[in-house]
């Protein structure tokens, strides 16, 4: 069917487009939570917030666990170093996706004011943590994980919590949650009924901007060299076997920056990350709400997809054994199971698409005072 080197790069792309279809789908229920507190003045405009999101919240994180199984099966040095390395601040993401759907769930048992105020901060702590952690583990992946492997090719983490909280990780948590409830703010924008809607498009105006600031202020701290990557010096054999300890490399400061250097038509995916949230400010002008939620996908594809190719063919680089990164062509799975998931992926994966395509279909458009005020909706 492929040969090794083509699976390889095969499912390099589809992990990019299993973490970019989880941002744009449950990225925007996340930025719905944190916006919550702020969005919604009253309790009738937060039902209304949370109701954009009620029918489909559970569905989009079936990306997530597309993408964790992924990693699992295509990746396992990968799942392995991330578990278990990143233990204590996946602890705290999944505290939070673990206390958003208590949220959600519980916020409207009781009509008392402060029942359902405390399940709101619930929620947007449920909401804003994974998001501002999220960046905060890309970073420390640009970066550089201190690991290493063992004689039997174990990953051993040799950080710590705090040591995740870097400048440079910190501006891509504070990156990763700012785009995240942009993209919440352009999803009321687009779903939420005219109060609601007209608070977003004002909190827009700032998050917009502010996006493209951090996001510039991240790549400029790439591009001057204070964050280098590592850079393969011995002869690669993609189709060789997974040994991340066959191979060769160095630190150099322009590593991150030489697939663009070297293929300058790749700055059009960081040039789409930094300037499709300027352009929503004037479709947001324009009242276009459609096209600003447009606008809002193509940032996160930009963005995410600007550390991909940064990053390539480096997956996750090791700050204390440069030569024991992992690679795309030294980490995988063998041939035969790489093979075997692909064929389920190109069976299964257009059913979810076409799915999850009907169900928007069917929900879609904007949610009203009026409907989550009839019990017969049996809304949130």
């Amino acid at each position: 069917m492929f040969d090794y080197e083509t699976l390889r790069l095969i499912w390099w792309l589809l992990l990019g487009v299993l973490l970019i279809g989880f941002i744009l789908t449950d990225g925007f229920d996340l930025g719905v939570g944190t916006l919550l507190p702020i969005v919604g003045q009253n309790d009738l405009e937060r039902r209304i917030a949370i109701n954009t999101v009620g029918p489909v919240w559970e569905g989009n994180q079936v990306w997530l666990i597309l993408g964790g199984g992924a990693i699992f099966a295509a990746w396992p040095a990968i799942y392995a170093l991330s578990f278990s390395g990143f233990y204590l601040a996946m602890f705290l993401v999944l505290f939070g996706l673990i206390l958003r759907p208590v949220a959600f769930k519980y916020r409207s048992k009781l009509e008392n004011p402060r029942w359902r105020q405390s399940w709101d901060w619930a929620l947007f702590v449920g909401s804003a943590l994974p998001s501002l952690l999220f960046g905060v583990a890309v970073g420390n992946v640009v970066m550089g994980v201190p690991f290493h492997l063992n004689d039997d090719l174990i990953p051993v983490y040799e950080g710590n919590l705090f040591g995740l909280l870097n400048p440079f990780a910190l501006v891509c948590g504070l990156l990763s949650l700012t785009m995240i409830a942009a993209h919440g703010a352009a999803w009321l924008a687009f779903k939420a009924d005219d109060s609601v809607a007209k608070r977003a498009r004002s909190y827009l105006i700032y998050l917009l901007p502010l996006t493209t600031a951090l996001f510039l202020a991240g790549s400029i701290f790439v591009w001057i060299g204070l964050v280098p990557g590592v850079e393969v010096t011995s002869a690669v054999d993609w189709s060789g076997p997974s040994n991340p300890l066959y191979k060769t490399v160095e630190v150099t400061a322009d590593a991150l920056t030489r697939n663009f250097t070297n293929n300058p038509w790749l700055f059009i995916v960081p040039a789409l990350g930094l300037l499709a949230p300027l352009v929503s400010l004037v479709t947001l002008g324009l009242n276009s709400a459609t096209l600003t939620f447009g606008l809002s996908k193509l940032t996160i594809i930009g963005i995410i997809a600007t550390v991909g190719l940064g990053l390539f063919p480096t997956i996750i680089p090791s700050s204390t054994n440069p030569a024991h990164s992992l690679m795309v062509f030294d980490a995988s799975s063998s041939q035969n199971t790489l093979r075997n998931m692909l064929v389920s992926t190109i069976i299964f994966l257009p059913l979810i698409l076409l799915y999850t395509g009907w169900v928007y279909k069917v929900l879609w458009g904007r949610v009203r005072a009026e409907d989550v005020s009839d019990p017969a909706n049996h809304s949130y």
